[in-house]
């Protein structure tokens, strides 16, 4: 099953694509329930509930916006660093040295706020060249929780994913090593492009796909997720650690090497610069990245 979040006429609807995916019919429910995109049928799944019905009629996709399938998260997303053998290797030598491979016994974690969450199509605005000039891009597949829970074993940890999105966990990397921590710089207005839907778990296995992103054309990153130093079911555990996860959050498993500050000289992104991202099993975002004079 896939879950679209989209503008089609009438406001914001959220429905399911067909298996061609060239159509998508709205759930028959109230427009502030639609508002809250597909949050609200991953709690309802959590308690047990079925899906809405559907409409009586579909789009052909084509016709609609999409949007984020989780617009309005319902807190800061959970996020994974340096969680890919080669990119802890790339940035070895840079001012992230300690966090290499070899030396990493626990998953990095840091948050985004939910306010920086754009859509899969939406541009991401460059800021001011004062604020930032060290814009990058890292591909990432997000894990979407559906059954809530505080201390889930690993074993236990897959029963608790709905399922499945893509996320470009925009970073300025400069205000990212200015403040000593991760926050601030990841969680810019629009610096957190996802979608293009959400994928349930029963149509995908994230720990057996591949994350690849384009910016410009040029291949930048490309790797299987089996190449995750901490794979999900331990990301999971880690996160939940004396921590409530509730349905609808989402974790980021971390980015591939690749990375614009992985090069010598290091290649941040510009204004006019496109970074397409695809997965495998769910599909792909591109965003166009504008401003920063």
């Amino acid at each position: 099953m896939r879950i679209a979040v989209f503008v089609a006429g009438q406001g914001r609807q959220v429905g399911m694509l067909s298996p061609d995916g060239l159509r998508v019919t709205p759930f028959d429910v109230p427009a502030e329930v639609a508002r809250r995109g597909a949050l609200p049928l991953v709690e309802a799944a959590s308690r047990g509930e079925p899906l809405p019905a559907p409409a009586s009629s579909s789009f052909a996709l084509a016709d609609v916006r999409l949007e984020a399938p989780l617009p309005l998260p319902r807190r800061n997303l959970w996020c994974v660093g340096r969680n890919y053998h080669a990119h802890a290797q790339e940035l070895a030598g840079s001012v992230f040295k300690n966090n290499a491979a070899d030396t990493m016994e626990w998953p990095i974690v840091f948050s985004k706020v939910p306010e920086c969450v754009v859509g899969p199509a939406d541009t991401v605005q460059l800021p001011a060249a004062a604020i930032s000039q060290q814009i990058d891009y890292e591909a990432e597949l997000a894990v979407v929780i559906g059954m809530g829970g505080k201390n889930i074993s690993r074993e236990a940890a897959m029963s608790h994913v709905y399922g499945y999105t893509i996320v470009n966990d925009v970073t300025a990397r400069d205000v990212q090593m200015r403040h000593q921590q991760w926050d601030m710089g990841k969680s810019f207005d629009t610096f957190c492009p996802m979608g293009p839907w959400l994928v349930s778990a029963d149509e995908m296995d994230g720990r057996e796909t591949r994350v690849r992103c384009w910016v410009n054309g040029e291949l930048r990153q490309d790797a299987p997720t089996a190449n995750m130093i901490f794979d999900i079911p331990t990301l999971i555990e880690t996160v939940s650690r004396g921590i409530t996860l509730y349905p609808g959050d989402v974790i980021a498993t971390g980015t591939p090497a690749g990375v614009g500050m992985g090069f010598k000289p290091p290649r941040y992104l510009r204004d006019g610069d496109t970074v397409r991202i695809e997965i495998d099993g769910i599909g792909s975002i591109e965003n166009q990245f504008t401003g920063g004079a």
